[in-house]
């Protein structure tokens, strides 16, 4: 990447949909409701002690960079579509059912962009240890994971679709 080139964004379609909405959320009702919060602490005279105006001024620069921050995701977003996923290989927007050898257990994994992980969902990134080792590999392929210990784990994998409920 050169000087000043940001990273792309890999989202699924309702990922992409989920960021708009909070964006629009918080350009429309969020702002509104911070303006007139403090409206409402200056009214109540002095701003050198006043706390209500304090954590305004605060929650009104989370939302300011909370809209800086989704403006730039979507700037450099990539969109994928479900239903144009291919299936012949692991990659954001399929579901991947493995075969964990470590554990003997079967998991299954829809693959993310990074702003979408929910793990207690099953959602994974792209860019995680376990999804990273996944990406581009096939039916019966097994991949193995370096885990933080040194340690790997080792997954076959054993079906590849297409994610249905991103």
């Amino acid at each position: 990447m050169g000087e000043g080139q940001e990273k792309k964004q890999i989202l699924t379609y309702a990922g992409l949909k989920k960021l708009q909405d909070e964006l629009q959320d918080l350009k429309g009702n969020r702002r509104k409701e911070i303006a007139e919060k403090l409206k409402e602490a200056r009214a109540q005279g002095d701003l050198s002690e006043n706390a209500e105006y304090d954590a305004a001024k605060d929650e009104q620069r989370d939302i300011e960079a909370r809209i800086e921050e989704i403006e730039g995701i979507l700037k450099n977003a990539e969109v994928v579509v479900e239903g144009e996923t291919r299936t012949d290989t692991v990659n954001v927007g399929t579901r991947v059912t493995l075969f964990d050898m470590t554990e003997n257990t079967e998991v299954i994994y829809d693959i993310v962009g990074s702003q979408e992980v929910n793990i207690f969902a099953g959602k994974i990134s792209n860019e995680s240890p376990v999804g990273r080792a996944l990406i581009g590999g096939k039916v019966n392929d097994v991949v193995k994971v370096e885990l933080a210990d040194g340690s790997f784990d080792s997954y076959k994998i054993l079906l590849i679709e297409r994610s249905q409920h991103i």
